[in-house]
């Protein structure tokens, strides 16, 4: 008996050590960037098509300083956008451009712990190293501000940052949801990968994972208030011309204009070009409708 306990003792050792090892963050390696050249120019194309500005941008803040504090509610607790403005003490001044890109990319923080998916990574992990790089050094040309980040206020057993590891194993996927889309590859990347519409436009489980098989086909608000709407084909009657007209004014073809959340969605798409807003609205037409 002695030794079967001992066996069994030893076995629910290795099970945890191998699940700790399994789940640890993951950054990149610190070459994973090498041999690109940063353009920061570019960078600002990619800054407005990942919507940076809308959660990092203090409320009623100047577009360009991203001080964080905006406040995200979810049924976790609620979740606060730090500061990744380049000041070196309460920004991200002083990380190295893999630090950023492992936190843009992986999900992991420069102190090497996992940073909640609050923040898609899930969705950005998807995004050209290029664009990342060019990403990482727009956002060194920005002002620098020195607000501290706020801390999250979230209860347990979501506070133990080391169970995001186990989310990831579970959500974290590097396939495309459309993943037969030869036509469609650059609107599949605006909207899968850089502009993450997935992150609100489709429901989620009871562990916050996105239901991809019900993909933008809306979801509750986490506020509480309304619901975000149906984008796919089943919800959504607008043209491919309506949709571009949209992501470009504001206007939709009823002459009703984006408010909430959406009306800082567009103030990036009106950002990049005519082509870019054409490719989301081809790419929308083409998902798998899903009825209301």
């Amino acid at each position: 008996m002695r030794r079967a306990l001992t066996g069994l003792a030893l076995a629910s050792i290795v099970v945890v050590i191998g699940g700790a090892v399994a789940t640890r963050p993951q950054p990149l390696p610190d070459d994973a960037l090498a041999g690109l050249t940063p353009d920061p120019e570019r960078g600002a194309l990619v800054f407005a098509a990942a919507g940076c500005a809308s959660c990092h941008v203090a409320e009623d803040g100047p577009d360009d300083v991203l001080s964080g504090g905006k406040a995200f509610v979810s049924s976790f607790g609620t979740f606060y956008a730090p500061n990744i403005s380049p000041d070196p003490d309460q920004g991200i001044g002083d990380w190295t451009d893999a630090q950023i890109a492992s936190a843009i990319m992986r999900g992991v923080g420069a102190d090497g712990a996992h940073l909640y998916p609050a923040f898609p990574y899930t969705a950005y992990a998807k995004a050209d190293p290029q664009d990342v790089t060019d990403l990482i050094a727009h956002l060194r040309t920005l002002p620098a501000d020195q607000t501290p980040s706020k801390a999250h206020d979230i209860g347990f057993p979501f506070n133990i940052r080391a169970t995001l590891g186990v989310w990831k194993a579970l959500y974290q996927r590097d396939g495309w949801i459309m993943a037969d889309a030869p036509d469609l590859e650059r609107g599949r990347y605006l909207v899968e990968a850089l502009g993450h519409c997935g992150e609100c436009h489709t429901p989620r489980d009871a562990l916050g994972g996105l239901k991809t098989e019900a993909w933008l086909s809306g979801a509750p608000n986490p506020s509480g208030e309304g619901r975000i709407p149906n984008i796919t084909p089943g919800g959504l009657s607008w043209s491919e011309g309506e949709i571009a007209e949209y992501l470009s004014s504001g206007f939709t073809p009823d002459f009703d204009t984006a408010g909430g959340t959406m009306a800082e969605v567009v103030k990036n798409t009106a950002k990049l070009p005519d082509s870019d807003r054409a490719a989301i609205a081809a790419y929308l037409k083409a998902v798998p409708a899903v009825g209301d």
